[in-house]
């Protein structure tokens, strides 16, 4: 890292560290107590993916199927998720939301948006909101390829 300047280096770890801690305690906002934080996770990932096998499911959570399998029977239990046979390939079967699953989903959404909006609203002044809104807009080119 010779050629990366020191406040390049201390803002890119700076960065992280911070954007890390924001992410757990938006997660921390929507947990709820009936689900593990590896069942939060698949549930999201399910719904992100759609129909999707448990064995593609554990490759994009960077986990075992074993472990996979284990998370999306207690998310079944919980009437979250249902299987069904896919009907290209009989022997496999397709993971989806339930109405209950995506209600779940929309409604932690939804808590972790107002979270976040009345932290801005309660913890900001205006002038600081827009200067986190300027920043926002400067980080955006770092989500470009």
């Amino acid at each position: 890292m010779a050629d990366i300047s020191d406040s390049a280096a201390r803002t890119a770890r700076d960065l992280r560290v911070v954007f890390s801690r924001l992410r757990r305690r938006i997660r921390e906002v929507a947990q709820d107590a009936d689900l593990s934080p590896s069942q939060e996770s698949a549930l999201t990932l399910v719904g992100k993916h759609g129909a999707a096998t448990a064995s593609a499911l554990a490759a994009a959570e960077g986990v075992r199927p074993q472990s996979m399998a284990t998370t999306l029977a207690a998310l079944e239990h919980h009437g979250l998720i249902r299987r069904a046979p896919d009907p290209d390939d009989g022997r496999r079967q397709l993971v989806t939301l339930t109405d209950a699953g995506r209600a779940r989903i929309e409604g932690n959404r939804q808590i972790r948006e107002e979270w976040l909006a009345r932290a801005f609203q309660d913890r900001y002044t205006e002038e600081e909101r827009q200067t986190v809104r300027t920043a926002l807009e400067l980080m955006e080119r770092l989500s470009r390829p």
